[in-house]
């Protein structure tokens, strides 16, 4: 055994031995910043997350309990991961690095708000005639000798892929990671079916061994560590249960999974844009997964979800640029496959799925949402998921760009979770394509208050609330009454489950006199001189 595969099996790290020397010189032509210094990526540029010691590991905090389509408890859910420090601070820690990340690679191209601005226009312009395009893409799929299907719901399209896998003797499919899938509820109906459906993602098959689902729409397993990582494969795959180092866990894997994957029926790929002009799937992975998934079985099937439609071509190269970047940091995912025709010999088939993207592109405050491309900027930057964890809002999109799809699904069951935000705005401001996400979450809030889907306390709190805010004498009454008792009161009085500010943090401090009080006193009737 050589010295550098002691390294690898002890866990020593030499950052400089994972870059290839190619990409590791100093005078490539990388991009480069406003200093001319050479841009850092991805592996490049990530700050190792230090892991916790083995004797303080703690169970890794599960997700939202849910019950049917009563509303998910998400503050619930987040107390639980707030208590569960190590995770806690990991998985601050790492999408931190990530969101810094993206700043550095937005500042080394002077025209990325101009690339921002044109990828709205373009997806404003392709929903506006979404009937025309997927129309389009049909015929040329087609025309290239794809099956394409149509399938209404989560629902249909599961039936319509399992009828597929059993009218060709299919016995396992595998999966590259598709957030449409997981929407759909795919993998649990499959689980009754007797066709193995093997994820081929390194995050998403953490997920289906640990019997969970993804907690971000780019790195499902961000909120496991790596001690969370080496427990589950020693149970489901017999590694060993001491030994959490990433390189060792992420080749166990593949060992393992490769096998599956060689012998599978069938393949079936998500879907990151779909090329009206040409017919044409392109997903974008850094694993190659996509490329097993559509290469080595014989019958592959592609889910589109109907908003992911580009018109042309030359379009594609905006959203690229856009993409990588903003989910990542790096330049361009290793992998952007293009899928057109099937090879000679096989069948590809194609699902355009619409559950719900018709209807929400009749919402008038709330069409844009379907311009997301699933980059996950939005979670990197939100202080609320990056704390509270992704499996804490219960449903498949979570962060900010869920607070505002999840209700379009199911109003009554994630009516809670457009609350779960501090409304700063970041996510607006890092969103490639612009979406007004936090005035979205805000008008969810109003819709859902107008409509009765938060609690009735909420409600009662809310109706006094408004009372006291219109009658500028009755707030400033109220504010002078709160902050005497605040200042009198004992602290059990204070620090109670009806004061949910109380919470894991101290009151401010309250001031002795207000600005009002204070104005009146020291400028009014003064001048303005002073």
């Amino acid at each position: 055994m050589s010295a550098d595969d002691l390294n690898l099996r002890s866990g020593a790290s030499n950052r400089d031995g994972l870059i290839h020397p190619e990409v590791a010189k100093a005078n490539d032509e990388s991009e480069r910043g406003q200093d001319g210094q050479r841009l850092t990526h991805a592996e490049g540029a990530s700050r190792p997350i230090s892991a916790a010691p083995k004797a303080a590991r703690e169970p890794q905090p599960r997700g939202a309990k849910i019950r049917g389509d009563r509303p998910i408890d998400q503050a619930e859910a987040a107390e639980r991961f707030l208590a569960a420090p190590l995770h806690q601070k990991a998985h601050d820690e790492r999408l931190w690095d990530v969101r810094k990340k993206r700043d550095v690679a937005t500042h080394g191209i002077p025209e990325w708000e101009e690339l921002r601005e044109l990828a709205s226009a373009i997806k404003a312009h392709t929903l506006s005639r979404l009937d025309e395009y997927l129309e389009q893409f049909e015929a040329q799929a087609k025309a290239n000798g794809v099956h394409v299907h149509w399938a209404a719901d989560g629902a249909e399209h599961n039936r319509l892929v399992h009828r597929l896998l059993k009218d060709h003797g299919a016995r396992s499919l595998i999966k590259s990671k598709s957030m449409l899938t997981e929407e759909c509820g795919f993998r649990h109906y499959m689980a009754g079916t007797g066709i193995e459906v093997i994820e081929t993602d390194l995050g998403e098959r953490i997920q289906q061994l640990d019997d969970e689902e993804p907690s971000h729409v780019v790195m499902p397993a961000v909120h496991k560590t790596r001690l969370d990582v080496a427990e589950v494969f020693a149970k489901t795959m017999g590694t060993d249960p001491e030994n959490d180092d990433a390189h060792y866990l992420a080749e166990s894997q593949r060992m393992h999974t490769r096998p599956l994957i060689l012998e599978a029926d069938a393949g079936l790929t998500g879907c990151n844009f779909a090329v009206a002009e040409t017919g044409t799937v392109v997903t974008c992975t850094n694993e190659g997964n996509a490329d097993l998934s559509g290469n080595v079985p014989r019958l592959q099937i592609h889910s589109i979800g109907i908003e992911k439609l580009i018109p042309r071509t030359e379009h594609l190269g905006v959203f690229i640029r856009l993409l990588s970047r903003s989910a990542l940091g790096s330049p361009i995912t290793q992998y952007t496959s293009h899928f057109r025709k099937p090879r000679p010999g096989t069948e590809m088939h194609m699902v355009l799925v619409d559950n719900g993207r018709s209807e929400r592109l009749g919402m008038e405050e709330f069409w844009t949402s379907l311009k997301c491309i699933r980059c996950g900027a939005c979670m990197n930057t939100c202080p609320v998921y990056r704390r509270s964890g992704g499996l804490s809002y219960g449903a498949t999109y979570s962060g900010p760009i869920g607070l505002i799809i999840d209700p379009t699904f199911n109003k009554r069951k994630y009516s809670t979770l457009p609350f779960s935000s501090t409304m700063n705005g970041s996510c607006t401001n890092v969103c490639p394509v612009k979406i007004n996400i936090h005035e979205q979450i805000f008008a969810w809030r109003k819709v859902l208050a107008e409509e009765h889907q938060i609690p009735l306390l909420k409600q009662g709190m809310m109706k006094a609330a408004g009372q006291v805010l219109s009658r500028p004498a009755a707030y400033r009454a109220a504010i002078g009454a709160a902050d005497s008792a605040l200042r009198h009161l004992p602290r059990f009085a204070v620090y109670n489950p009806l004061n949910t500010w109380g919470k894991g943090r101290e009151m401010p401090e309250t001031p002795r006199q207000s600005f009002h009080a204070w104005y009146r006193q020291n400028r009014m009737g003064k001048g303005t001189g002073q």
